[in-house]
């Protein structure tokens, strides 16, 4: 996977389950077809929205080759990087490898805090047992821990560490990222409820969670805005937002999940201590899903667009 394949739409995948707890691979592949047919451009196991921190790195390693399967050679797998430690987490990335995963996206070290420079030698300890490109996510709203600028100045020296998820929700830092860096990082918008105003401010991707459920919207604000047509994608994004707003929950794993159920892609089970949804609040998240299927608007022919607006 070189530097220029960091671009376009990555699902963050779910990870479907049976009710005996088992991985679903072919409901897996269904909805992993279902956004390859949409315009994805890449996808990412085992994160934090499929359920990485219930699954064994068997599981993990298993998704990877199931997945690698499916897809055509050119089209990237990342394996998400969410550890306890740095063995774990330098293991893993070895193991996904060998498993032919193209990418990693690496958080920061999880449950304990870390200081900058733990956190960047965290970082450059993964991406120096591996070949594989990286890429960083940076979500201090979640993790606690933020990736500054004067961070990714370090981290910019080690080679293979190519991309960014920018999950900070302050959109300005998108433009402090190029500003500092120029062309040295691939940024992509990790916050659904985000996605058109940064890629509007110059992002190479998304990260997306609801796309999971509605593959071809989300594929088409970004196509739309990249094709500076911002009229047209204003219009999907405006239908789009309650059910973005899913994203940024607690529950944002039972959330999705029920909106890929209702769009027959998915499935609601989910592993313990997680539980789905039941009750008012199933029924309040139900009524944004119905609505949204309801007034689904139809798309311009955003696979087929010919002009581009560069805007960083």
């Amino acid at each position: 996977m070189n530097k220029e394949s960091w671009q376009g739409v990555f699902p963050a995948l779910l990870t479907p389950f049976k009710s005996d707890d088992s991985i679903d691979f072919d409901l897996f592949r269904k909805n992993l077809e279902v956004q390859i047919e949409a315009g994805v451009t890449g996808a990412i196991v085992s994160g934090s929205l499929g359920e990485a921190s219930t699954l064994t790195k068997a599981e993990k390693v298993e998704l990877v080759k199931y997945a690698k399967s499916i897809v055509a050679q050119d089209f990237p797998i990342v394996v998400c990087i969410a550890e306890q430690s740095t063995a774990e987490a330098v293991s893993l990335a070895k193991e996904a490898e060998a498993a032919g995963a193209d990418g990693l996206m690496v958080l920061p070290p999880m449950r304990y805090k870390a200081d900058d420079h733990e956190t960047v030698v965290y970082f450059k300890t993964i991406a120096q047992s591996t070949s594989l490109p990286l890429m960083i996510y940076n979500n201090p709203v979640d993790y606690k821990i933020e990736v500054t600028l004067a961070m990714f100045e370090e981290l910019a020296k080690v080679p293979n560490v190519h991309a960014i998820k920018e999950s900070t929700r302050d959109v300005s830092n998108v433009t402090r990222l190029y500003n500092r860096f120029g062309d040295r990082f691939k940024v992509f918008c990790g916050v659904d409820t985000l996605i058109m105003e940064e890629v509007m401010l110059g992002c190479d991707g998304v990260v997306g969670g609801l796309v999971d459920a509605f593959p071809k919207e989300t594929v088409a604000i970004f196509n739309l805005v990249k094709a500076g047509l911002y009229k047209e994608a204003l219009a999907v994004y405006r239908w789009y937002l309650p059910l973005l707003e899913l994203d940024i929950h607690p529950k944002l794993v039972q959330n999705i999940k029920l909106a890929a159920t209702k769009a027959g892609i998915g499935s609601e089970f989910v592993r313990a201590p997680r539980l789905v949804l039941e009750g008012a609040e199933r029924e309040k998240v139900l009524a944004i899903i119905d609505q949204a299927i309801a007034t689904q608007p139809a798309l311009p022919d955003y696979l087929n667009l010919s002009s581009e607006v560069s805007v960083a």
